[in-house]
């Protein structure tokens, strides 16, 4: 998920970086403060530097706080492409001539820029990250590598589920229509005529929970159908930086 980044800073193994690996982790980080970021001065960096340290945890806490990033050490692969983010922003300010004439790698379909108002966001901006995941935790919706697809998801919640209309359909109260259990065969019988009455009951609000259920899984489906279908923002397009 970090190739593109990663290739763009010369990071020598972009598409073999492994960010569980915690040896080969710690020393990405060593080099992305060392080469890109340079938040320290250079006597600094020393705890950083020291990754065999059991204490280097709590230092690369201390280096997240120190950046300003909204992420934690507990979320790692948040952490690691934020601090991409930032060291992009820092290398585009530092080559600013050289990147300015630089043409994108193709056009932009006019007709697809005004139907979709997701492909001006600066996808790469992190407060656009940190929001995008913030809305994701509140509507308790499932993390994903690519945060625009997060906040599709997150339109579609809103448009189905938080409109007006949606609310006030949700808030109306259901009458429930009567029932004949007479004409409900049970399969099996109790010898209780009144426990035969209840099991009946259960087994049809058993079938209307179900139904709900079936429901409810049909939504799901046509949610990720909607966004897998929806065509996907050209990333190389988006700008870097504020």
């Amino acid at each position: 998920m970090f190739r593109r980044k990663l290739a763009a800073l010369d990071y020598h193994n972009p598409a073999g970086f492994n960010c569980k690996d915690e040896t080969e982790f710690r020393n990405f980080i060593v080099w992305l403060e060392d080469q890109k970021i340079r938040h320290y001065k250079i006597e600094d960096r020393g705890n950083l530097r020291n990754i065999h340290s059991p204490e280097w945890p709590k230092h690369f806490e201390k280096y997240l706080q120190d950046v300003a990033s909204p992420f934690t050490v507990l979320e790692r692969q948040e952490a690691v492409d934020w601090l991409l983010s930032l060291a992009v922003r820092f290398e585009y300010g530092d080559n600013a001539d050289k990147y300015k004439n630089c043409q994108p790698h193709a056009a932009v379909d006019k007709t697809q820029t005004q139907s979709d108002p997701l492909i001006h966001l600066d996808i790469n901006n992190p407060d656009f990250k940190a929001g995008v995941l913030a809305l994701a935790n509140l509507l308790q919706i499932q993390r994903h590598d690519d945060y625009l697809v997060m906040l599709k998801a997150i339109r579609i919640l809103v448009q189905e589920r938080l409109t007006q209309e949606a609310i006030a359909k949700a808030g109306r109260s259901k009458e429930g229509l009567p029932v004949a259990l007479e004409k409900h065969l049970l399969g099996f019988d109790t010898g209780d005529a009144t426990l035969n009455e209840a099991a009946a009951i259960l087994r049809l609000l058993h079938i209307e929970e179900l139904r709900d259920l079936q429901t409810r899984i049909n939504e799901a489906i046509v949610a990720v159908q909607a966004i897998i279908a929806d065509p996907k923002t050209d990333h190389r397009l988006g700008k870097v930086g504020r």
